[in-house]
């Protein structure tokens, strides 16, 4: 089984690689390719894909925390 790495970019998409399976809020897949960007600012107009609209209107740089 491949495994799956979703990384999440400064001021922009959420990269998802690898052999993932993307469903909708009613469990419908979604098709998806190898390497997808999913939408996270809510501005694109091909969501759930990430169209680049975001540019120099969102920001959020997401860090991870030290949990133990």
């Amino acid at each position: 089984m491949q495994d799956v790495q979703v990384q999440i970019l400064d001021d922009g998409p959420i990269v998802v690689k690898g052999n993932a399976h993307l469903l909708d809020a009613e469990g419908t897949s979604i098709n998806t390719q190898n390497e997808v960007y999913l939408c996270r600012c809510g501005q694109s107009n091909n969501k759930p894909y990430c169209d680049g609209v975001h540019k120099g209107q969102f920001t959020s740089c997401i860090r991870a925390k030290n949990l133990g």
